[in-house]
């Protein structure tokens, strides 16, 4: 909810997300009712008042979720100023090569806007569309967390997604987020997959059998959070999220971040936006740049060894013969890895420490060869045809 803070804390979430070279988030268009972020935002999208709020209380949220007794809502008239000051984030967004991931529907709520009727909704839906297709670095995300979303069936979502389809001129990429099961990505409206990792450890290990099964680009939105709450998505070390970072990378997917360290304000990243307390976002830039280093249009998982994960350039994945190679180590610590590719090409051989962002050069090889490494985990490997070898 960065973009309905106060001014400060929007221009300081920007220069947060400008320092730690992010290139999308997600945020909600309705305000969100939840634990860590209670206080009634800086406006409303409907014309009228909410409930009184002055007894809510970290104890007793949960008794506020889903109701709707004390609103009182014009649904038919929209409150301009609240799109308007929405539009002026995203365009500060675009601005800094920020894709924004409209989150257009959502179950955390006591304002009663997730249980509108029909009507109410093909209006909601027709007006956003309107209002923010225009902007060049929008995503449409259908709703977060959709089967949470009781008053809503299949049928909704799909209709929504047909006045998406229909409305948006400029066909912007559009999908819906879980918190248990899959929407199906197969569905021709969906541009992506939007996913929430569904068991406590494995996560980002999934991503290459999410790619077969959909067969289109993997996002993983949720792979959980560096920080310290007493949730479980939101207590992961910085390490881990790291780990989780490059092996969905190298997997061929999307890996997002999110950060939830408990602060004496109880201003956390994850909702309120503000500044970054962890250390993951560094190790994230790093694996960026070395990312848009990497040629072709993303990277594609490519079966060698069994111990091993291994990615190729997108455009090479089918190719018998690659000129570039990126292998993670992830938590496993081996001391030296070999290597044989062919007899003739020159390949240039880098050791990546993903944690203390270093890279050291090892010199070109041919036919077989090895790579001594640190025996740390968190190692990787880059291993790239040296056009420039001269026997």
């Amino acid at each position: 909810m960065w973009e309905l803070q106060d001014d400060a804390r929007i221009e300081e979430t920007l220069i947060s997300l400008k320092e730690a070279g992010f290139n999308k988030i997600r945020f909600c268009i309705f305000p969100k009712h939840y634990d860590y972020n209670l206080k009634e935002p800086r406006s409303y999208p409907y014309e009228g008042t909410p409930m009184d709020s002055g007894v809510l209380t970290k104890e007793n949220f949960w008794e506020y979720t889903g109701k709707t007794e004390g609103n009182h809502w014009d649904f038919t008239r929209f409150n301009p100023a609240h799109f308007q000051h929405m539009e002026k984030c995203i365009a500060a967004l675009g601005k800094l090569g920020i894709e924004a991931d409209l989150i257009v529907m959502h179950p955390y709520d006591r304002w009663g806007f997730s249980s509108m009727t029909k009507e109410q909704d093909d209006l909601y839906w027709n007006y956003v569309t309107a209002r923010f297709s225009a902007f060049h670095n929008v995503w449409w995300s259908l709703a977060n967390e959709y089967d949470l979303m009781k008053k809503k069936t299949l049928e909704d979502w799909e209709r929504y997604a047909k006045i998406l389809c229909e409305k948006d001129p400029y066909r912007h990429l559009r999908s819906i987020h879980n918190c248990g099961p899959f929407y199906d990505y197969a569905r021709p409206w969906v541009t992506h997959c939007s996913i929430q990792r569904q068991e406590l450890y494995r996560a980002a290990e999934l991503t290459d059998e999410w790619r077969e099964r959909y067969r289109k680009p993997v996002v993983l939105d949720e792979i959980s959070y560096e920080g310290n709450i007493q949730y479980g998505w939101g207590n992961i070390t910085g390490e881990e999220m790291v780990r989780r970072f490059w092996e969905a990378a190298c997997r061929g997917g999307y890996p997002q971040h999110g950060e939830t360290y408990l602060s004496p304000d109880e201003v956390l990243w994850w909702s309120h936006g503000g500044q970054l307390h962890g250390e993951s976002w560094k190790r994230v830039r790093f694996l960026r740049a070395i990312l848009e280093e990497t040629p072709g249009c993303g990277l594609a998982p490519r079966c060698r060894e069994w111990d091993e994960v291994c990615c190729v350039p997108q455009t090479e994945a089918g190719n018998a013969l690659c000129s570039y190679y990126l292998f993670y180590y992830s938590f496993m610590r081996p001391s030296f890895r070999d290597f044989y590719f062919d007899e003739d090409t020159p390949f240039e051989v880098e050791v990546i420490d993903t944690w203390n962002m270093t890279m050291e050069k090892r010199g070109t090889f041919l036919g077989h060869f090895r790579v001594e490494l640190p025996g740390r985990q968190y190692m990787a490997v880059r291993i790239r045809k040296n056009e420039n070898f001269v026997k």
